[in-house]
């Protein structure tokens, strides 16, 4: 079996992340795109309500089979303590009867674990387990600093450990 990470990221910081992780775990990668214009101020205010009340939005790719993957990392930022909407679509399309799963969220200052307990809510009601989860603060880092933060969340956590 095959481990994936699929991850939303809308400023770069998610991305870093989910990038260093597939890196040093040799997994797959895919990026979700939200096909919903989020960009500029009235984007990133209507971004937030529609995260915190869970509305779907159009995403890219539509869906992914995950049949050959054993191990999932779902990525995202967090928009007023949620995930984003993107990828609250992309769990709930998706097929994750007996998988395991790691978690992980970026957030600039608060919010992290209220957006890994709420993914980890929604991926459990599709039969998966979380075996991992993690948050990363990104306000005021530099794209280094994060990549060795995400360095270092790799050895300190084991993530390699998971793989299946």
């Amino acid at each position: 079996m095959k481990t994936i990470i699929i991850y939303y990221s809308e400023s770069g910081n998610t991305e870093i992340v989910a990038k260093i992780l597939s890196n040093n775990l040799n997994t797959e990668l895919i990026k979700i795109k939200d096909l919903k214009p989020r960009k500029g101020f009235s984007g990133r205010i209507f971004s937030s309500i529609d995260a915190f009340r869970e509305i779907k939005t159009e995403i890219n790719p539509p869906k992914i089979d995950l049949s050959d993957y054993g191990l999932i990392y779902f990525g995202t930022p967090t928009w007023a303590g949620n995930p984003t909407p993107a990828i609250i679509t992309m769990i709930d399309k998706c097929d994750l009867q007996g998988k395991d799963i790691v978690l992980f969220a970026t957030m600039k200052r608060s919010g992290g674990k209220s957006t890994i307990k709420r993914m980890q809510e929604k991926v459990e009601a599709r039969g998966a387990r979380v075996v991992e989860s993690f948050t990363i603060r990104t306000k005021d880092k530099t794209p280094k600093k994060l990549e060795e933060e995400s360095e270092n969340i790799t050895k300190l956590l084991d993530l390699s450990l998971f793989k299946p």
